[in-house]
């Protein structure tokens, strides 16, 4: 699946499916966006080529107060893909909509509904969960399992 910012100036390719979609409504999110929540593709680092140009990493704070990483294009500053301290750099939270094919990957989960604009409505059969969640719970197994094959590997490839 092929991405890249607004003004082309960088293109990217995930090379496998993500292993979960997370919609964030939490204000932090909904700052960072300028919009209700945030589609973020949670996907193995190693899964992610950068085609075409190269993104600038810009730290930002956070509501944890660990920051993230946030990649945006050097020309545009569309964000293209964020690294969070809790996950750590061997995962990137690609956003949904920078995809060639955004609506391949619907959420899996809507995160921090607790804050999520007041007129906003869920689909039904979609989890949805006031503040984070447990993976075990929610993830595939395949998921789990990919996690765990990066998290083993001294590389973290």
């Amino acid at each position: 699946m092929f991405g890249h910012c607004t003004c082309g100036e960088v293109s990217y390719e995930m090379l496998d499916n993500p292993l979960f979609v997370h919609a964030c409504h939490c204000h932090w999110c909904q700052r960072e966006t300028g919009s209700a929540f945030v589609m973020n593709a949670l996907i193995e680092a190693s899964c992610v080529e950068v085609i075409n140009g190269q993104p600038v990493m810009i730290d930002t704070p956070s509501n944890s107060g660990k920051g993230q990483k946030i990649f945006r294009c050097p020309k545009c500053q569309v964000a293209l893909w964020s690294i969070y301290s809790g996950a750590g750099d061997k995962f990137l939270f690609v956003r949904v909509g920078t995809l060639e094919n955004p609506d391949a990957f619907p959420p899996d989960i809507h995160i921090f509904t607790e804050s999520m604009q007041p007129w906003m409505i869920l689909p039904e059969g979609v989890p949805a969960v006031l503040q984070y969640y447990d993976r075990n719970v929610y993830w595939p197994a395949e998921a789990l399992a990919r996690r765990k094959a990066v998290l083993s590997s001294p590389s973290g490839s």
